[in-house]
């Protein structure tokens, strides 16, 4: 087996690859760039070398550099996680050249299957279906055009050498195809430095189900049976399962019969993914080869009880696959949910910043038969950040991958609501709340799953802001009297001193006071006051919501961890300040509590003092008005590019451009204005 690998990515992955090596007995080089120098991958790897910049195309893409790094080191191979450069055939090329194995498949395995459009020829030459469209070579905007008035709307267009959903966009007209096809074209170029698309029919209510596959250099090849990846936003994933809900046995081995055959036909080796897309009928076409491990490769794992990384491993050793068709059953049923830096309520914006506070449920990190009875853990979290590291603008939001494994899928979905409930983030945006609403919506329960499924219940999804209920407010109260008592007690020379504690003892009549707080609902609108009358007692105080009143004594404290009584009602959860901002836990849900400021949100409206500001660092990619333009509400002004996505900046009104102040090309900083607008 090898001795040292180097690990030519970041994040999760890289900590992953990390934990099964040194599993192994196998030594590991982490490189990473400056902006990862005091990063989870670096500290858990043997050795870290610094390789440049914090931009990708500075440091993790330079093909080059990470060889050389490789040799000075002595590794003898190379895993290259997913993304950056995981299916560069250019890359894999030159570590054979180098004299290092590449820990994935032949470069001309993933040139065949790297570029869409000449994978869907080649599996059109083996009898695979493949859903109507152009995948040609002709890139004229017109003739595109007419490809897709051929095909007929809604179209879908996607870039040719892509994944990960970037470059992709549906398109309900034609004369919306022009602006379409150059945004994914100018998302394509940026992504993977390729802007060739291609064009196909946009299915209704389709699944998308993947299989995955796996073969070494002895001529095996098996299929560790399917994901069903649906629930997307942006084409990208966001909850993942195996085996997919509904999966009659004899569809399962079609699919994983054909998925072989593809991987066969381009000489594979190592695992990869074949991509289905999927009626609701059952009929099923193909839609790409991702010739690298998947982001939710996991689940996979969880039913199947194999490691895919040590896999890898072994196979790029030149060693047989540890496993024959006939020994990969499935066990029971595994979700993953990928949690993000992001804000759902305000169109899944990144966000960034600092983890200040990370709780996480009871987890393991991967390894076999962690649970009871050789089962896989119910919970384990695959993750690249710890609480303390920041998210910053340079590259992929995930703040970790939450997958849970039960008996049945009944059970799964039960413990993912309870792991989500757990997962407790400060610091920034997160999707966790979202991703709880999706896990328990009646859609994704009932397993009534489609790659439209968020968009068809957006209205539960995303719903209405609501207040904020009397025992968050009491939650915040009492967390803040408790640490005033904490504060007073750690400076006060004499604890029998009525009047040097903060515990609200008064000479003559009880003290009284009022707490005012702004919720957070973190969607864009105006924030709602409360005012809480706290009217101390000898063992507790008597609460009034506006009108509403109610006695509240605390029951236990333990760090954030609170038990109180509000009423005749026992409660638990738990807050965490940070400035003035209490973020308050309790039933599965988390409210953000603004304590006396009204101001904390002040400047965040788009069009604060009407300049148009960016909503993160990134850069000016199409200035779409001019300096004296009248424009109408919702007309688009200017595009950014931040965390590898296009995020549009509309007019909030009608109204006119008075100047604009960046170009194209240009960084911007967070809040930054755009440009000067004056409404009509």
């Amino acid at each position: 087996m090898f001795k040292k690998i180097l690990i030519a990515n970041r994040g999760e992955i890289a900590c992953r690859v990390a934990a099964t090596a040194r599993r192994m007995g196998i030594k590991t080089v982490a490189v990473y760039s400056e902006a990862d120098a005091g990063s989870k991958h670096v500290a858990v790897c043997d050795e870290a070398v610094l390789i440049g910049p914090a931009p990708a195309k500075e440091s993790y893409l330079c093909g080059e550099r990470i060889i050389a790094v490789a040799l000075a080191t002595g590794a003898q191979a190379i895993h290259p996680g997913y993304g950056f450069l995981s299916e560069n055939a250019d890359f894999a090329d030159a570590c054979e050249q180098a004299g290092l194995v590449f820990i994935g498949p032949p470069a001309s395995s993933m040139r065949a299957m790297g570029s869409k459009s000449a994978a869907k020829s080649l599996m059109e030459s083996a009898d695979v279906p493949l859903v109507p469209g152009y995948h040609g070579d002709n890139q004229d905007p017109d003739f595109l055009q007419q490809q897709g008035d051929r095909i007929g709307y809604p179209v879908l267009l996607k870039a040719s050498a892509g994944g990960g959903g970037k470059g992709m966009r549906v398109i309900e007209k034609s004369e919306d195809f022009k602006a379409a096809l150059e945004s994914c074209k100018r998302e394509a170029i940026s992504s993977f430095g390729d802007d060739k698309v291609l064009a196909e029919k946009y299915l209704q209510r389709p699944r998308h189900i993947e299989i995955q596959v796996f073969a070494d250099t002895h001529g095996n090849c098996v299929y560790l049976h399917e994901r069903d990846c649906s629930v997307q936003r942006r084409h990208q994933k966001v909850l993942e399962e195996a085996p997919a809900p509904g999966m009659p046995p004899e569809r399962r081995a079609a699919m994983g019969t054909a998925a072989v055959n593809a991987a066969k036909a381009v000489g594979y080796v190592g695992a990869g993914t074949v991509e289905f897309i999927a009626n609701q009928d059952g009929s099923f076409y193909f839609m790409e080869m991702n010739t690298r491990l998947q982001v939710e490769h996991p689940v996979t794992e969880m039913i199947t009880g194999t490691d895919l990384v040590e896999w890898q491993l072994r196979v790029a050793f030149g060693e047989p696959l540890p496993k024959k068709q006939e020994e990969l059953a499935i066990h029971g049923h595994s979700i993953e949910a990928r949690i993000y830096a992001e804000n759902p309520e305000k169109g899944f914006l990144p966000s960034i910043g600092t983890l200040r506070h990370m709780d996480t449920p009871g987890a393991v990190s991967f390894e076999l038969g962690a649970g009871s009875n050789g089962d896989p853990a119910p919970v384990r979290i695959d993750s690249g950040v710890r609480e303390g590291d920041a998210i910053s603008p340079f590259y992929d939001p995930m703040i970790a991958k939450l997958i849970v494994w039960g008996a049945d899928r009944t059970q799964a979905l039960a413990r993912m609501s309870q792991a989500l409930a757990e997962f407790r983030i400060v610091g920034l945006a997160t999707n966790i709340a979202f991703l709880k609403r999706l896990v328990e919506g009646g859609a994704f329960s009932q397993a009534d799953l489609d790659t439209g499924l968020i968009e068809r219940n957006s209205d539960t999804l995303f719903p209405a802001p609501r207040a904020v209920p009397a025992g968050a407010l009491a939650f915040a109260v009492v967390a803040l009297i408790e640490a005033e008592k904490d504060a007073s007690a750690a400076v006060s020379k004499n604890s029998a001193d009525p009047f040097g504690n903060a515990l609200g003892w008064r000479l003559n009549g009880a003290y009284k006071r009022q707490f005012s707080f702004a919720d957070d609902y973190s969607a864009g609108t105006d924030t709602k006051a409360y005012q809480v009358g706290v009217t101390y007692h000898p063992h507790g105080w008597e609460l009034d919501f506006g009108g509403m009143e109610a006695e509240a004594s605390l029951l236990k404290r333990d760090g954030a961890e609170l038990s109180i009584n509000l009423g005749a009602t026992s409660m638990h959860g738990a807050v965490r300040r940070d400035g003035d901002n209490f973020h308050v836990f309790t039933g599965g849900r988390h409210f953000v509590l603004a304590y006396n400021d009204p101001m904390a949100h002040a400047g965040e409206a788009e069009a604060a003092g009407g300049r148009l500001t960016a909503p993160m660092p990134g850069k000016v990619v199409a200035v779409l008005a001019s300096k004296g333009q009248q424009v109408k509400k919702g007309d688009a002004l200017v595009i950014m590019e931040a965390m590898k996505m296009e995020h549009t900046i509309a007019a909030p009104s009608d109204g006119l451009v008075e100047e604009i102040l960046y170009q194209v090309g240009d960084q911007v900083t967070d809040g930054a204005p755009l440009l000067a607008f004056a409404a009509a």
